[in-house]
């Protein structure tokens, strides 16, 4: 069984080198073949991806999130622009909207999640989306501006009405281990009315760990826990999901199997 965590922020797991290397081989021993790393910020990026660079096992996203829209770095879009030219880098991302939290202001965000979009259009790469309160203008923005090579809602929060405008899109969607939560209602109906080949999954790590870890400082190992409820959720053999699963992400990420 081969399981790939879409979304993992190795770095902020631990800073240390070795220990991220570390959380990259306990994930392969748990059957998480493959991660995606995602950093919020370019200076993460230039760090992680020295570190984990050599590993077969990680693959990489480059982007500026919300959080960071007011200190995006000097020449951050030629910052992604090169950094998208190395390899083993998949995406652009994270990138999106937070209307949560208070990072600049709402223009500031759709400014520089659209400046993205348009990056990774042109460079031909899928985006990983982060949507947090900004379902509506995030939507609007993507029906105008999404890449001809998709991308992936992560860490999907919404609900299934919402999926279903979402689909109209070449988007996939990332559940991680809030799915296994009791109160998850929306994710649960989300889950049970979306194609199987639209559906991947992440860890979301240090981040929402799944329910039997919850309270703990989470890891891409995890996300077996999420494949195992999903299964149940669907009344599939777990072997038979992570297949699926490991295709779509393969897919999204165009990644050889």
């Amino acid at each position: 069984m081969q399981i790939f965590d879409t979304h993992a922020h190795v770095g902020l797991i631990y800073s240390d080198p070795i220990e991220q290397l570390r959380v990259v081989q306990e994930a392969r021993q748990g059957s998480v073949m493959r991660i995606v790393s995602i950093c919020n910020s370019l200076h993460d990026f230039s760090k992680v991806y020295e570190t984990l660079r050599f590993s077969p096992a990680v693959y990489h996203a480059v982007g500026v999130s919300p959080s960071e829209v007011t200190s995006p770095g000097k020449d951050w879009q030629k910052t992604i622009e090169e950094s998208l030219k190395l390899p083993n880098v998949v995406a652009v991302g994270e990138i999106g909207l937070d209307y949560c939290k208070k990072y600049g202001d709402k223009r500031s965000q759709i400014e520089l999640f659209i400046a993205q979009l348009d990056i990774a259009s042109k460079a031909g790469f899928p985006v990983i989306i982060h949507n947090r309160e900004a379902g509506k203008d995030l939507l609007d923005i993507l029906k105008e501006r999404i890449p001809k090579e998709g991308g992936v809602l992560h860490c999907y929060s919404e609900d299934d009405i919402y999926a279903k405008e979402a689909l109209k899109l070449p988007l996939y969607f990332s559940f991680a281990g809030n799915l296994t939560y009791r109160n998850a209602r929306n994710l649960h109906d989300t889950v049970l009315a979306l194609p199987l080949d639209r559906i991947v999954v992440e860890s979301e790590s240090p981040f929402m760990p799944p329910s039997v870890y919850r309270g703990q400082r989470n890891m891409p190992a995890n996300t077996i826990e999420t494949v195992k409820f999903m299964a149940e959720m669907l009344g599939k053999d777990i072997e038979e999901l992570a297949d699926q699963l490991w295709k779509n992400s393969c897919k999204l990420f165009r990644l050889p199997e």
